[in-house]
């Protein structure tokens, strides 16, 4: 289970209040998470931070720090991100529980993360674009603000909790062809865009709607490595203008 737990990254974007983050660390220590990766943070290290980490200092000082969320998230073979609002976003928001199991089961064949936003404003559109999947806490429409470190806690505890029920069942076999990393399917969709233009069937200059819709299509699939090799493949084979491919009848 312990296992499991560390290869869930907990992502926070764009931090103002540095004691957020001494509190996020504290929150995910006492639930067993210790992957922390803050994208260009207002104000770290601060003594803020340290004050706040209550124990949990060890996990602050491993911290790294990423200058936007590609970078956090590129080794990751799922993300999910945590938003109040759907945002136009395709994919529907798990509640924290399914979303928990749904991280728990990719973590056993890579690292996964957890992405929260800003303290005011949250995850970006192209932010949330980035994310498998999202997930809101169901909270009171009367008062929905939640704090960022107390966001961190409830899911924390929920991975926690989830894992706990999950660690006496067996483990699946898992299909040789490991998961895609976010870094492997940023290039794909590059590709994809890259080739959509040249047989124009997408106008360079309103890409957004399209290609937008196609990343929230194939991030739900859950692509493994070698299927987006076969995609890159026929993107390739479409630039060089069709025809059969050698070796087929």
């Amino acid at each position: 289970m312990q296992d499991v737990l560390r290869r869930i990254r907990v992502v926070l974007v764009g931090t103002t209040h540095p004691g957020n983050i001494g509190s996020t660390v504290r929150a995910m220590k006492t639930m067993g998470l210790s992957d922390l990766v803050l994208v260009d943070p207002q104000r770290f290290p601060a003594a803020e931070a340290t004050a706040l980490a209550a124990g949990a200092d060890d996990l602050l000082a491993r911290a790294r720090v990423a200058p936007d969320l590609a970078g956090a998230i590129d080794d990751c073979i799922w993300v999910t991100g945590t938003s109040a609002r759907r945002r136009g976003h395709s994919v529907p928001p798990l509640a924290p529980e399914p979303a928990a199991q749904a991280l728990l089961e990719r973590a056993r064949a890579g690292t996964v993360a957890l992405v929260f936003g800003r303290e005011s404003s949250g995850l970006t559109n192209d932010e949330l674009d980035r994310c498998n999947s999202l997930v809101q806490i169901p909270t009171d429409p009367g008062f929905s603000s939640l704090n960022l470190a107390a966001a961190v806690q409830v899911m924390a505890y929920t991975c926690r909790a989830k894992a706990l029920s999950l660690a006496e069942a067996p483990v699946p076999d898992y299909d040789p062809d490991p998961p895609a990393t976010q870094a492997q399917l940023d290039d794909l969709f590059e590709h994809f865009q890259r080739t959509l233009v040249a047989i124009e069937f997408l106008d360079p200059d309103k890409p957004r709607h399209l290609m937008r819709r196609l990343r929230h299509l194939y991030l739900r699939t859950g692509l493994t490595r070698s299927e987006v090799a076969i995609l890159r493949g026929i993107l390739t084979h479409t630039e060089r203008g069709g025809g059969r491919p050698q070796g087929r009848p």
